[in-house]
């Protein structure tokens, strides 16, 4: 039995997608075959407009009714630490999983016919990426419960986490009935992060402290630098190409037309460009001010003093408590 080495053609030395077609096959008993997917628009759920708003507005209603009865009937928060734990590692599962499956379709394009034919070629548009793109679109909607997590937990809802989710599920849409070939740029980046992501929210469900929490927000950020820098770049091509033809050659860095819709390319501009502002806002007014605080507060603590600082890990938008600490040899001081 010889070793399973790696090789363009299978950059993992074994063909993991013919192992995870054979796998979800047998699961799903032959009604979902990944290697004879098609994407369909109205044949699919969630494939046309009307339903993804549905469910997008239903996300919304629920959510802030849901915290609004919890705040106004005073019903007590609920734990639920273990379906959160399960939760949290069924997406990071997940996320792996399609991140090394997406991989090992990329890697033989890229090495094969150059970076720009992956990200703007029709024939990149491949049919397993596009399976694996749809299949990532469906787990949007399965990550609207992290924020249902937070209502009976009664945690607060940032604006950033609400409208992060929600315009994820109208981006990958867009993307989707747009047949945009850069899609795997945002998406695969985007899976990276979240196995970190729902690792650590994982660990700190159980109560385990980590020095990289902040790195978590840090990697987001530069996923979207990376994302702006693809995207802008696909949409100068093909804005270029679709409405000035004729300045095509005296204008700098044109390598060709870049396939998908204007409506793709607008929508994965703007949304992803919001996300960037939004973050790093959202990291500067938490890492920074609040850590600025924080050192005000220790050191105006005098006498062997200690004061206990309730941290909070923000990751994402969300709120997360913190460990409890040992309280024996700390005194309360009044302010």
């Amino acid at each position: 039995m010889s070793f399973p080495w790696p090789t363009v053609e299978s950059p993992f030395g074994v063909n993991l997608w013919s192992t995870f077609d054979y796998a979800v096959t047998k699961a799903s008993n032959g009604t979902f075959i990944p290697s004879q997917f098609e994407f369909v628009v109205g044949e699919l759920p969630l494939s046309t407009f009307p339903p993804v708003a549905v469910a997008i507005s239903t996300y919304y209603i629920i959510i802030f009714g849901g915290d609004y009865i919890f705040k106004k009937f005073g019903i007590k928060p609920l734990v639920l630490n273990g379906l959160f734990q399960i939760h949290n590692l069924f997406l990071t599962t997940l996320s792996f999983t399609l991140f090394i499956l997406m991989l090992e379709q990329l890697i033989p394009i890229i090495i094969k016919q150059g970076l720009f034919f992956a990200i703007c070629n029709q024939k990149a548009w491949t049919q397993p990426l596009v399976t694996l793109y749809y299949l990532n679109y469906l787990t949007k909607f399965c990550e609207f419960i992290d924020t249902l997590f937070l209502v009976v937990k009664q945690k607060k809802l940032t604006f950033l986490h609400t409208y992060h989710h929600g315009a994820t599920a109208l981006l990958c849409y867009t993307q989707l009935i747009g047949t945009t070939p850069i899609s795997w740029v945002p998406i695969l980046l985007n899976l990276g992060v979240h196995v970190v992501m729902y690792w650590y929210y994982f660990l700190a469900a159980r109560g385990i402290r980590v020095w990289w929490k902040e790195w978590v927000t840090r990697f987001q950020i530069i996923q979207f630098v990376l994302d702006l820098g693809f995207v802008y770049f696909a949409t100068y091509q093909k804005f270029v190409y679709n409405y000035f033809p004729s300045r095509i050659e005296t204008l700098p860095f044109i390598c060709g037309d870049c396939h998908g819709t204007m409506l793709a390319a607008y929508s994965g501009c703007g949304i992803l460009s919001s996300y960037l502002v939004l973050f790093i806002a959202f990291y500067i007014d938490v890492y920074k001010r609040k850590s600025s605080k924080k050192s005000k507060l220790v050191k105006s603590v005098k006498g062997g003093v200690a004061a206990q600082v309730n941290e909070y890990v923000y990751v994402s938008g969300r709120a997360l408590s913190p460990t409890p600490q040992p309280t024996e040899n700390l005194r309360s001081r009044k302010a």
